[in-house]
């Protein structure tokens, strides 16, 4: 089977490869792997900065989709022809996440999807919704699972008010949850151009943030000044400041990414003690919060956000394009 091997540390050391077809175990499924996403902690994991004691070579990247292809004995969640969706934590099927989930992950340590085949644990799959494509669901497993347990940690209600930074895949799906849940959005962006598609996605105000250095006030004024309900914060020591400004007394603040960087952020213990506000980490979800999260989807009839769909072969172009200031939404590759 051809598959994407990383050797070495650098995006520009992904290289093809053949390997052998795998087989399914007696607990295990064989899936025919039709796409997958990309996603921030991918590239982190390429280029060094995420997990350094990496063991080479290593098939990279978390979510993939496809179908069922064999079955092993003893399986019986699937059955052939089933299309399935990964779970990026494999072992973590409910309640609290535990050391030993940490080592069960796919795209590392464990292989990842950028391969024709994969032979997986029969628990480590959901079934895809019926109305989206095997692209569409392969960025589901970590960016929406993502977006959608910052709302459930923060228990976002009806009528309450968002903070949504940026417009990239874990923005977007938390934006389409929140318009279901029925939150009013406040999202922010440097272009206005994506401020505007962002609104036709159903956001309620747009804050240009290289226009308005101080969104975080802004977004407290857009909620007559009491400040927001809920923060998904993806930027990290870049925006937490702002972040700390919109919050409402008694908010909470969804911590997810750091795509600004690790550094500390001013007064952020006495900011959160005098407004009694919640930081709340969130890393994914476990694989019954996923198909809690997925009948949602299928209800709503949510479609996943897609950039731009790349081949395989063009992997380093997608990761390239993952990079760019263009990205809308979410990057998939077809396999």
């Amino acid at each position: 089977m051809q598959a994407m091997e990383l050797g070495k540390f650098g995006i520009e050391n992904l290289q093809m490869v053949d390997l052998e077809k795998p087989q399914p175990g007696p607990r295990e499924v064989l899936i025919r792997v039709r796409a997958a996403s990309l996603n921030y902690r991918d590239r982190m994991l390429i280029e060094g900065s995420y997990m350094p004691n990496l063991k080479f070579p290593l098939i990279p990247i978390s979510d993939g989709a496809g179908e069922v292809l064999e079955v092993g004995a003893e399986v019986t969640r699937w059955k052939v022809g089933d299309r399935v969706t990964t779970h990026y934590s494999t072992t973590w099927l409910a309640g609290e996440m535990t050391e030993a989930h940490q080592t069960a992950k796919l795209g590392g340590p464990l292989p990842g999807m950028l391969r024709e085949y994969a032979a997986l644990p029969e628990s480590a799959l959901v079934a895809t919704p019926n109305h989206l494509s095997d692209a569409e669901a392969a960025t589901l497993p970590i960016a929406a699972l993502t977006a959608w347990n910052a709302f459930q940690e923060a228990n976002l209600q009806a009528g309450q008010t968002v903070l949504l930074q940026g417009t990239g895949g874990v923005s977007l799906f938390a934006l389409q949850f929140a318009k279901v849940l029925g939150a009013k959005i406040i999202i922010t962006s440097s272009s206005d151009a994506k401020l505007q598609r962002a609104l036709e996605l159903g956001a309620h105000h747009g804050i240009n943030y290289r226009n308005t250095p101080n969104w975080g006030e802004t977004a407290r004024e857009l909620n007559g000044g009491r400040g927001v309900d809920v923060v998904v914060e993806v930027g990290g020591a870049h925006t937490l400041a702002q972040s700390l400004t919109a919050i409402r007394q008694s908010g909470s603040i969804a911590v997810i990414g750091f795509l600004g960087g690790l550094g500390s952020s001013p007064d952020v213990v006495r900011t959160l003690v005098q407004k009694r506000a919640r930081m709340l980490g969130i890393s994914v979800g476990h694989r019954e919060s996923f198909e809690a999260m997925n009948r949602v989807i299928e209800l709503h009839k949510i479609r996943p956000v897609i950039d731009r769909s790349f081949t395989l072969p063009q992997t380093i172009d997608a990761f390239r394009h993952f990079g760019s200031s263009d990205l809308f939404g979410k990057v998939a590759i077809s396999i």
